[in-house]
């Protein structure tokens, strides 16, 4: 994300709480496919568990672009 998103998310977030959920969403996501991607070899759930951590992250990201323009 580029930095003068990150810089508009941290202005507004704390008057919108569906952009701060989905912003917490989207860092969990990342905490999430970093321990994935640490274990090297993955099984195939954790296989899965990425593919749809990636798909959830990415619907994530279009609404919060979709909220940031409202702003922009």
């Amino acid at each position: 994300m580029e930095k003068i998103d990150l810089e508009l998310i941290e202005r507004i977030a704390d008057d919108n709480d569906e952009l701060r959920g989905l912003w917490e969403e989207h860092m969990e996501f990342e905490r999430r496919l970093d321990a994935i991607h640490r274990k090297g070899h993955l099984t195939l759930g954790e296989e899965l568990e990425e593919k749809d951590i990636k798909k959830r992250k990415l619907q994530g990201r279009d609404r919060i672009e979709q909220i940031l323009s409202a702003y922009r």
